[in-house]
């Protein structure tokens, strides 16, 4: 079957991608304020040292990527900013064409059948858990031929601490919408940190790809928010936000970046495998069919690469999932 995320890709785009858009574009208005004192201010981080030696990569696909910077984007649902042990529960590529600014994201799904260095065929969800992002990054370049060392972590809390701080957000609810979040009935709402969270979390009347739309919708309405701001008030955010983020760009590389944000060229969110099917046995898992060409369909999209051949390395595991799974 179709991944539901390509299917619905008609403009949407993924949480943690437009909160990391959000935290670019807020830096990038800051950045007049001195080198210095935003300096000062990303300090706020949670600045994690990687050993890039420790992260895989495949043979060749880094010098075949050259023109590319992709990052990785975690969404964590962790109650704390430590992270540790966390579930990657939103995983997004980030791909940025050096040459032409284009942007492009793609949601990878949680529950993805990859192979896991040290735990064998598992969901991708489970690396960042067992290793953190070093391993979560080295699952995805060994599986999808990527050559990701940069990541960015957010914590899910992270929203309702922002909503709170701009006053709340104006969201159109359901009545089944409105039963779930202590609402009397549909309309139109202005949500606090609490209910905007709890909205963003809904998913037992439809589907995860609705909660996912519901995600989004907080957020853009936290987005149109901010822009009416003043830069006083920008820096406050920046303040609220940067103590619930994680990564392992460093804030030089972070204020480089920014003041291109406003140019960038962001395309529709994707999701990846393009083609799965459904496999239990101690876990339901999602198969691509197959991997390679998951694989290679991945490098038509993101890098324009029409004859890509997906490396060894893909291709064994391509026929391990096949092998044990019988899907083909």
């Amino acid at each position: 079957m179709k991944s539901f995320l390509k299917s619905n890709k008609g403009g949407f785009l993924k949480v943690v991608g437009i909160l990391f858009i959000i935290i670019l574009i807020l830096i990038g208005l800051a950045v007049g304020c001195g080198y210095a004192f935003i300096t000062d201010k990303l300090s706020a981080m949670n600045y994690v040292e990687t050993d890039k030696n420790l992260i895989t990569v495949n043979s060749g696909v880094s010098e075949s990527l050259k023109s590319y910077r992709n990052i990785a984007l975690f969404g964590v649902d962790s109650r704390s900013d430590s992270f540790d042990g966390s579930r990657s529960d939103c995983i997004i590529i980030v791909s940025l064409n050096e040459k032409t600014s284009e942007v492009k994201l793609t949601s990878v799904y949680r529950d993805t059948y990859v192979d896991v260095d040290g735990h064998g065929l598992d969901k991708i969800t489970h690396a960042y858990a067992y290793g953190g992002p070093e391993l979560a990054m080295s699952t995805l370049n060994k599986n999808l031929d990527l050559d990701i060392t940069e990541f960015v972590t957010v914590n899910f809390e992270t929203v309702k601490t922002v909503v709170d701080t701009i006053g709340g957000v104006s969201i159109t609810v359901t009545d089944a919408e409105a039963e779930q979040i202590g609402l009397p009935s549909s309309g139109t709402y202005t949500l606090d940190g609490e209910e905007a969270l709890a909205y963003s979390r809904i998913r037992k009347i439809d589907s995860d790809y609705k909660r996912t739309e519901r995600m989004r919708t907080v957020i853009e309405a936290v987005f149109d928010k901010i822009k009416t701001k003043d830069l006083s008030q920008i820096m406050d955010y920046i303040d609220i936000i940067l103590p619930h983020i994680s990564t392992n760009i460093s804030a030089n590389d972070i204020i480089k970046m920014a003041p291109h944000v406003l140019s960038l060229k962001i395309s529709d969110s994707l999701g990846w495998p393009y083609d799965v099917e459904g496999y239990s046995s101690s876990a339901w898992y999602a198969v691509p069919v197959t991997l390679k060409s998951n694989v290679r369909e991945l490098h038509e999209e993101l890098f324009d690469d029409t004859d890509y051949i997906p490396s060894e390395t893909v291709r064994e595991i391509s026929d391990k999932i096949v092998n044990n799974t019988g899907l083909e």
